[in-house]
């Protein structure tokens, strides 16, 4: 009969102590650009940026840890698509069917683990975002509200789609219309009488020889088309 085999012992649980390698290349003038947005939907522990196209997850990380010191737990990224449209954003005049596309943008979501202290555990600290500010006078709102609507006017005024676009007398039209369907305005015509039409000029006939008896005749008539007139 052959041996029962033999228990399998376990030693006792130690944590994790595996460290994923980081990038080890100083870099001190970074090429790229990173946008951090505000995302309020997040927890504090989430941060969002957009990245360039160029730019990978390893990167991301190896930023974060090594300018400011925050282990990263995970990264997920997307790529966004942007949509077609008629000539180039920020053209004065937009050409009809000249398509253009922008270049598409990358975003990156990373889960941010807590600062590393200097005994090599964990420590605290989250990110989060200030508040908004609701006075935003000293930023000139007001003027660049102005300008986004004059754009805007512009853009539907002189843009390739223009003459589909509803115009601004539809408003005034429906009001009338609604005005005088409700009784509060009678119509009237804008036309006005001048009674029954007349004739200005008489036609007279000429002599075969012309001469005095033409000119007469036309003197006739133009008498006759004063008089008419008078």
């Amino acid at each position: 009969m052959p041996n029962p085999p033999k228990p399998l012992l376990l030693g006792p649980l130690r944590p994790n102590v595996f460290k994923p390698p980081r990038g080890r290349k100083p870099i001190y003038l970074p090429n790229f650009t990173l946008t951090l947005l505000r995302t309020p939907f997040l927890p504090p522990s989430f941060a969002s940026f957009i990245t360039p196209l160029s730019l990978n997850k390893l990167d991301l990380k190896d930023y974060l840890y090594h300018a400011y010191n925050v282990p990263v737990l995970s990264i997920r990224s997307y790529i966004q698509q942007q949509r077609v449209l008629q000539d180039k954003p920020g053209a004065r005049v937009p050409r009809a069917r000249r398509w253009y596309r922008a270049r598409s943008v990358k975003k990156m979501t990373v889960e941010m683990g807590r600062k590393e202290d200097g005994k090599g555990g964990i420590g605290g600290g989250e990110f989060v975002w200030p508040e908004e500010e609701e006075d935003l006078e000293p930023w000139d709102k007001r003027a660049w509200d102005a300008a986004q609507a004059a754009q805007k006017a512009e853009n539907e005024t002189f843009g390739p789609d223009a003459p589909t676009l509803p115009k601004g007398d539809r408003k005034t039209m429906a009001e009338q219309a609604k005005a005088l369907l409700e009784g509060n305005i009678i119509w009237r015509p804008s036309w006005r009488d001048y009674g029954r039409a007349r004739e200005v000029e008489v036609d007279v006939e000429m002599n075969e020889g012309g001469g005095q008896g033409g000119t007469a005749a036309l003197s006739r008539r133009g008498n006759a088309s004063t008089a008419q007139s008078s």
